[in-house]
């Protein structure tokens, strides 16, 4: 690992670029140890000294970045606590390594969520790499032309808000973006750390639902306090016995953390999870997203 003191004297974007490489190499030896080990016993690359010295170097060069300052005076107060795991470092190091590909303007890859057989040269099945979409490249086509006006007005079901919680992957959220439109939802809450609706990749799979389907950027401090919230997560009531609000919130957490702690706590209207029976037992969030709202607009039509 580079010494610190040469890492902060590289020209900006060298610099930066080596930092989100060390950030990944960090995150992917997280999801090889067990997560609830405390940081201090493992043998990583770096220890806790050479990590918070990197975070307050990055707070320094953005001091107007909210989720960088923020993640890094939360580790901060908990390591001078003593109450950090490796679970804790992986999240740390996940939040900023986006954060910073936000800010460089450098695109992660589309199967971007760490996935040890590419860090570690580990041979992976042909069925796995055609699902991480690394055998296909994709050439992006840049377009000036104003949105499509609507010919009517747009029908949705009143009240019912979804709240994206550091979607990564464009094509995850244009997938979002097209289901939330297509199942009647008002409209469309992202946290800062989501990536951009405007990169041409959620373009291409939102299928221009972007300009049709109302959205903005919302802290989870932010939410209308009106409305109940619900999440969409592991370890709650099964979707076929879940009593849906009329009118709510869903959250969707990020394809590699799930939903963040501050999330959950916003819950008010519980905690809905989709039954599965494969060995496998996970589903990709945007698919997730499209079963769940079609039994939550079922649930409206039968009130209605």
């Amino acid at each position: 690992m580079i010494e610190l003191f040469k890492l902060v004297r590289l020209p900006s974007t060298q610099k930066i670029r080596k930092i989100i490489k060390i950030l990944e190499i960090l995150e992917a030896e997280c999801v090889a140890v067990p997560s609830d080990l405390p940081y201090s016993v493992v043998s990583l690359s770096c220890d806790s000294f050479y990590i918070e010295g990197l975070c307050t170097h990055l707070a320094s060069i953005y001091p107007s970045d909210s989720v960088i300052t923020t993640a890094v005076k939360t580790y901060t107060s908990a390591l001078h606590a003593d109450a950090l795991t490796v679970g804790d470092y992986r999240i740390l190091f996940n939040t900023l390594r986006h954060a910073l590909y936000r800010q460089s303007g450098v695109q992660p890859s589309e199967w971007d969520l760490i996935a040890p057989g590419l860090r570690y040269g580990t041979a992976i099945p042909k069925h796995d790499i055609a699902a991480l979409n690394v055998s296909l490249p994709y050439t992006e086509t840049q377009t000036d032309a104003p949105p499509p006006a609507l010919p009517v007005p747009r029908p949705f079901y009143p009240g019912v808000y979804v709240y994206a919680e550091d979607i990564r992957a464009p094509f995850n959220l244009g997938s979002i973006f097209r289901t939330a439109e297509a199942f009647g939802a008002e409209k469309l809450l992202l946290s800062e750390g989501c990536v951009s609706p405007e990169q041409p990749r959620a373009q291409r799979s939102a299928m221009g639902c972007t300009h049709f389907l109302p959205w903005e950027y919302c802290p989870l401090e932010a939410l209308p306090a009106d409305l109940p919230v619900f999440a969409l997560e592991t370890g709650g009531t099964p979707i076929t016995s879940f009593s849906f609000p009329k009118h709510g919130i869903v959250l969707l957490g990020s394809e590699e953390l799930g939903l963040s702690a501050e999330a959950l706590k916003s819950v008010s209207a519980g905690i809905v999870s989709i039954p599965m029976k494969g060995i496998k037992a996970s589903l990709n969030v945007a698919v997730a997203f499209g079963i769940l709202m079609q039994y939550w607009t079922a649930s409206l039509k039968d009130s209605a």
